[in-house]
């Protein structure tokens, strides 16, 4: 069809459209778009973590590799760094301020190693996570991926640092005159537990590290807290033996705590019962669910804002 202008030009005009009136969501449907970074299902979103399985594991161990890339003694470092800490706490808490009194020098020093090595692993879980994004952002600006395989690879690479670092702690508790036993096949749960728990941490932790950066900054000083408030270096029944109960039981059953204390239970021969709070296991696993799925949920909940910031 054709009409005349004011000037004499010639001006064509078209029929209607057969879209004119439909509304974006409306034309979407109609031809099969879908929004670019949209957040997919819970099922669908696990699915696709699923399939980048081996992508996850790779970037852990790349991760763990460059760690010390540029240090001489290398990965001998993954090792010698806890071991130092412990070494240092000993001579502060264990020599100085008596912090393992109540438990032979047989009892506290595997006490301490292990304390300090298994809080290692979740508080570098921690710390991981809390950097994930901001650490990786051309990464995630750059590639279409669920956001979730930075947390959980750094997650990883923790794991793999520790399970080196556990070689140490077996080395120690034998020196230590505990041998191996049945008993110590129970780290083995108390680790899977403590890295879905870790895990769980790492993610919530990754998407508030997402919207705020400065968040970095502000953990050392709440990990350090939770360290002393964990018994890493003391046995929290001896050292809280003449205030409350309820507050010993509640330091007891921070799950930091209570996975430390799995570990000496499980390889220190005269770390025994006693020094657990009642229902250890459901505690354990209770947090371990709870925060794993949780944290897990919560992570994806903020899936297609993550480096829009």
């Amino acid at each position: 069809m054709s009409d005349t202008t004011q000037d004499g030009a010639l001006a064509t005009s078209q029929p209607p459209s057969e879209d004119a009136g439909l509304s974006p969501a409306e034309l979407a449907r109609k031809y099969g778009l879908s929004v670019s970074g949209a957040r997919p299902s819970l099922a669908g979103y696990v699915r696709q973590l699923w399939d980048r399985r081996h992508f996850i594991l790779a970037f852990s161990r790349a991760k763990l590799v460059a760690q010390y890339s540029q240090a001489k003694l290398g990965q001998l470092w993954q090792v010698a760094t806890p071991l130092l800490n412990a070494l240092v706490y000993y001579l502060i808490f264990g020599l100085i301020l008596n912090a393992g009194r109540g438990m032979e020098k047989g009892v506290y020093v595997p006490f301490l190693v292990i304390g300090i090595f298994v809080f290692t692993f979740t508080q570098s879980s921690l710390m991981a996570g809390v950097r994930a994004i901001p650490s990786n952002l051309g990464l995630v600006r750059a590639l279409h991926f669920p956001r979730a395989s930075l947390p959980i690879s750094f997650s990883m690479q923790q794991l793999q640092q520790l399970l080196y670092s556990m070689l140490v702690v077996f080395v120690v508790t034998v020196l230590f005159g505990n041998y191996p036993k049945l008993s110590w096949l129970l780290v083995v749960p108390a680790l899977v537990l403590q890295f879905v728990f870790n895990t769980g941490l790492a993610l919530i932790f990754a998407r508030m590290g997402a919207k705020t950066p400065d968040l970095a900054q502000l953990m050392p000083f709440l990990t350090r807290t939770w360290m002393y408030a964990s018994g890493v270096m003391f046995s929290i029944n001896e050292m809280l033996k003449d205030r409350p109960a309820w507050i010993a039981d509640v330091l007891q059953w921070n799950p930091a705590a209570i996975y430390m204390d799995l570990i000496r239970f499980a390889l220190i021969d005269d770390y025994g019962r006693e020094n657990l709070p009642p229902h250890v296991w459901a505690f354990a696993v209770g947090w371990s669910v709870l925060i794993g799925v949780g944290g897990f949920v919560y992570f994806w909940k903020a899936e297609e804002r993550y480096g829009r910031g």
